[in-house]
Formats: structure tokens, C-alpha cells, sequence
């Protein structure tokens, strides 16, 4: 059986697009595989938000090249936001052995290079048998000096050599990606354990039109593009059939969902409302939001749609009004205040999540401490933090110096990090002694693992086989990135 390895890195976003991947070779015929070794189809899917990311990528990618050398015929695709959505002649140029190169997104070029490669081999093999008929044919007698002498064989014994087919040549990149099919629902999503996924994410909006300096992925997956509601729908209710019962929308900027259809149009909170109503779906997520388009309708939604999860995942990046402009981000420090407070009185106990970009250029040590005491006084449920790297192409590249010591943006980190670790464990030490409602996902080191409505991790032992259902767990003990519990039987 031809077997085909996945690997990737990056965002929620990439991990739909490697789903998607998957599904599309397991369409094919194709079995997954742990072991790059024994794939012969190796897809990367990469990332370029921060460098640490993209030389992750690249040196992975150059560790590919000695299986292709040894197996010429293994077929090697790179995905993602190295490749971008425009060809990109030196990145061919750079990675000769790389076969198919393919946008965010689009599995269509690596389909369509496999599908024309075996049309290729079926064409020439059968060309070769119509050619050697013919010789049999020709010569009545294969034991003549005249067949010896072109050292005929019975075609019943005949096998081409490995390297006798050489491969097409890498597929055209399109200059965005394609829609997708309208059957996605029909191919199997299955892990490489045989299990089907109990979570899934579901892709909602494409690429991103609102351009912040610092942001590389308006240049690498282009501009914002909102699937159709139908659409949505269709591939949930694929997935809800699969075993999946929880999905989490994603977008680049998820809230601005159907911005850009024409005319009437349904936006994030119709999208909810929409698969609300598929029949053995469980729980909803969305992310990831901006603070200018967080809308009373999507948040109303959250709070009157009970599938729908208590969970607003909504990014500040910085906590000083200055390095807020510097980044094009649209709002102030207070605005995002006043939002906060907004969505607690809403949606009384919900956990919001933000991202935090520290060292950005120009940021003084006073600017970091207005972030440092935003974060404080907000006391968020989870940040991601990620210290500045310039990304090639973006304005903050192209025009502001990055004039943060590398040690610095790390002590930022790390101060920030602390903070994060100290809230977060007083926040999830409410909880000791509560039974709180767990999705469970699938075992891990013999422990069963899921999250609650608010997304915190919870483990638990237990014999009974778990995997998919909805566990009432007490919590026993809460630290600050997970929890550990007792299933309430009965």
C-alpha cells in the first residue's frame, strides 16, 4: 500500500490544511505513517510568522534530502507559508528536490501531480506492452538471431526498472488557492491510530486583508476570503458522522466571517446560529478574533447558543498605545479594556485569551511595563506570547529598525511569563473541589485527557474507555496549564 507522511507546523490553520491533505491522499488510496522512511508521498507544512518557525521548516526540509536521493521515486511537497501564494522561482531553486510546491491551503497541485504521474506510468507501461507485442509478433521464432540480438523477452517476464519512468515536472502553483470541494464531507478524517478525531477545526476564512505591520500572512495567504455558510455546514455535518463533536471555526481574523460577500450577507453570528443546529455536534469554538470587530451579535451568539463555548480568544498584542498604532492594530489600551469588561458582563465567567508580541521595535522599557500591567490587571485566562522577529516583506521589515536586544525581548518574555504562570494557577485553583464538565479526546500516558467548556486541559484515570464522551470530573488538583481529576460516576 502506498503510504504517505505529513508533517507540520504553525497554527490551527495549517493543521486544517494538513487535514485536508490527508483526506485528499486517503482518497487516493493512501495510508498515513509515522515514519517519514516508509512514506512515499512527504508533505511540510510550514510556517513563516516568527524566523524561529521558518528555521524549523528549513531544516527539516533539508533532512528530507538524503531519502530522496536514495529513493528518486518518493515524492517530497512543501506547503504553506514558505511557499506563499505567488511562484516563487527561488525557492524552486533553492530546494531542487522538492517535487510539488503548494500553496496555503491548496492540496490541488501535489493531487494533481500524482494523478498525472500515475496516468504517466499506466500510459507508458501499457505503451511498452503494445510494443513488445508487437515485436512477439514480428518474430515467430524468439529463439531467431534476430531476437537475440535485441534481447527479447517474453513480456510476461518483463518489469520496467525503477528509474525507467521518470516523474512530470512539479505542478504550476495557482495564484490563489482554489475553493474547496463540495464533498469534503465524503473522505475519511481518521488518525493515524484508527481513531476518528473527537475535535476538529474547520476553516472559515481564508488569508487577511487587515495588514499589521509586523503580520507576514496577508503576503503568504493572501487576501480574505469567507467560505460559504453552506459550505461550513456541509463539512461539519461530514464531521459530526466521522465521530467529531467539537469543531473550532478558524479565521486569520475569524470575526470579519462574510465581510466580504456581496450584499446581504451572514457574519460570524449566522455562521454559529448554522451549525448550532447539526444534530450530534457538541461544542463550538472560534478564533482567532480581532478587537475591532468583536460584535454584540457574535457575543450575544456565545452567550444564547449553549454548543457554542464560553471561550473568546482576542489578541492585544501590546498594552502601550504608541506600539499599538506602530503595529496598525486600530484600537487603544482602554478600548481593549473597556472590551474585556464588555464580554465578562455578556458572558458572565468567560475565559479570553489574547496574544502578546514583546521587543517590537521602538518598544521602551516603559512601554513593555504598561503591557506588563495590562496583563496583570486583566488577569486572562491564557496568553501566547512570542517575542518580535522581523518577517521579510512587512512594513515593520521594510521600515522600522529592530532595535530590541535579542536578551531583552527574552527577559520580557520571561516577565511576562511568570505573570501568566502565577494568574493562571490562582485562576484554575478555584476550581479544586468543582466537577467541571470534560470532552475527552483520547488517552495520554495512561491517563484520559479533554478539556472543559473554557478550554483548561484535565486528566483522569480511569479503566472505562472514554475516548468521545462528555466526563463530569472533579478536580483534585489545578495547576496553571492543566488539571487532574476523579470521573463522577452515576
Amino acid at each position: 500500500m502506498k503510504r504517505y507522511h505529513i508533517w507540520t507546523i504553525g497554527c490551527q490553520m495549517n493543521e486544517a490544511d494538513s487535514g485536508r491533505v490527508a483526506a485528499e491522499l486517503d482518497a487516493l488510496g493512501y495510508a498515513p505513517t509515522n515514519d517519514p522512511r516508509q512514506a512515499d508521498v512527504i508533505v511540510l507544512n510550514t510556517c513563516v510568522v516568527r524566523q524561529s518557525a521558518e528555521d524549523r521548516a528549513v531544516g527539516h526540509l533539508w533532512a528530507l534530502k538524503p531519502l530522496k536521493e536514495r529513493d528518486p521515486q518518493r515524492v517530497i511537497a512543501l506547503m504553506g507559508c514558505l511557499v506563499g501564494i505567488k511562484p516563487n522561482p527561488a525557492l524552486r531553486q533553492r530546494f531542487p528536490f522538492v517535487d510539488v510546491f503548494m500553496p496555503p491551503s491548496e492540496p490541488g497541485p501535489l493531487i494533481g501531480y500524482l494523478q498525472s504521474r500515475e496516468a504517466q506510468i499506466e500510459d507508458e507501461a501499457k505503451t511498452l506492452e503494445e510494443e513488445w507485442t508487437a515485436a512477439r509478433h514480428a518474430f515467430q521464432d524468439y529463439g531467431s538471431p534476430e531476437a537475440a540480438a535485441i534481447g527479447l523477452v517474453d513480456v510476461e517476464d518483463w518489469t520496467p526498472e525503477p528509474d525507467a519512468l521518470q516523474p512530470l515536472a512539479p505542478s504550476p502553483l495557482p495564484s490563489a488557492p482554489g475553493p474547496l470541494p463540495t464533498v469534503l464531507q465524503s473522505v475519511r478524517h481518521i488518525s493515524l491510530h484508527g481513531h476518528p478525531p473527537v475535535a476538529a477545526n474547520v476553516p472559515v476564512v481564508y488569508g487577511c486583508s487587515h495588514a499589521c505591520t509586523f503580520c507576514i500572512i496577508p503576503y503568504r495567504r493572501g487576501v480574505e476570503r469567507s467560505r460559504p455558510l453552506a459550505e461550513v455546514v456541509a463539512e461539519v455535518h461530514g464531521l459530526v458522522a466521522q465521530g467529531v463533536r467539537e469543531v473550532t471555526l478558524l479565521g486569520q481574523i475569524v470575526d470579519r466571517y462574510g465581510k466580504d460577500f456581496p450584499g446581504q450577507r451572514p457574519d460570524l453570528a449566522d455562521l454559529l446560529a448554522a451549525v448550532h443546529e447539526i444534530e450530534g455536534l457538541w461544542r463550538i469554538r472560534f478564533l482567532t478574533s480581532h478587537p475591532n470587530y468583536m460584535s454584540d451579535r457574535i457575543l450575544r451568539a456565545v452567550a444564547e447558543l449553549p454548543k457554542v463555548c464560553e471561550q473568546i480568544e482576542v489578541p492585544v498584542q501590546a498594552g502601550d498605545d504608541e506600539v499599538l498604532a506602530n503595529m496598525k492594530r486600530g484600537y487603544t489600551a482602554d478600548e481593549y479594556r473597556r472590551l474585556v469588561r464588555h464580554i465578562r458582563e455578556l458572558i458572565p465567567g468567560a475565559a479570553i485569551h489574547t496574544d502578546i508580541i514583546v521587543g517590537f521595535p521602538g518598544e521602551t522599557a516603559e512601554q513593555f511595563q504598561r503591557t506588563y500591567d495590562l496583563l496583570a490587571e486583566l488577569r486572562l485566562d491564557k496568553a501566547h506570547l512570542a517575542m518580535y522577529s522581523p518577517r521579510p516583506g512587512t512594513v515593520s521589515a521594510r521600515r522600522m529598525a529592530d532595535d530590541v536586544p535579542p536578551e531583552e525581548k527574552k527577559r520580557r518574555w520571561e516577565a511576562l511569563d511568570r505573570l501568566q504562570e502565577q494568574v493562571v494557577g490562582e485562576i484554575n485553583r478555584r476550581l479544586l473541589g468543582q466537577t467541571v464538565e470534560v470532552l475527552v479526546e483520547d488517552l495520554h500516558k495512561g491517563k484520559w485527557r479533554g478539556r472543559t467548556r473554557l478550554n483548561k486541559l484535565v486528566f483522569f484515570a480511569d479503566a472505562a474507555d472514554w475516548r468521545g464522551k462528555l466526563a463530569h470530573v472533579r478536580i483534585i488538583w489545578a495547576g496553571p496549564w492543566s488539571m487532574i481529576g476523579e470521573v463522577q460516576k452515576g
